[in-house]
């Protein structure tokens, strides 16, 4: 049987990537030159950020996606929470996608994109 063990999320910009995330409270060093880098998130499944060049030297046919596929969801202590991290994240450049608002599924929800373009997802149950 198979186990999901790791997220990889494709970057242009490896620093940028590694920045974002960190404000989300994964603990990513410092790209440098490296074109890969991982953490351990919670419950041990790594995340990886890895440099479109690699991907390319990887799979030279490798396609940039249109539209999103699949999206990362942080989840927060409080509803407070989500809009506070949704300010910071803003305010610090990063878009939105989604204003934080009440969901009629019982969360306080929000959307940022990171540095490439991928939809985040903030939530915390009301």
């Amino acid at each position: 049987m198979a186990k999901l063990d790791m997220i990889g999320i494709v970057c242009k910009d490896m620093a940028k990537a590694a920045a974002f995330y960190r404000e989300l409270g994964l603990p990513f060093e410092e790209p440098g030159d490296e074109p890969y880098i991982e953490v351990e998130g919670p419950g041990g499944l790594r995340i990886s950020l890895n440099a479109l060049t690699m991907v390319k030297e990887i799979d030279p046919h490798y396609e940039e996606p249109k539209g999103f596929r699949m999206g990362l969801a942080f989840k927060t202590d409080s509803p407070a929470e989500v809009d506070s991290l949704y300010n910071s994240l803003t305010s610090k450049g990063y878009a939105s996608h989604k204003a934080p608002f009440d969901a009629f599924w019982g969360q306080r929800y929000a959307q940022v994109l990171d540095p490439d373009g991928n939809v985040v997802d903030l939530f915390a149950p009301l």
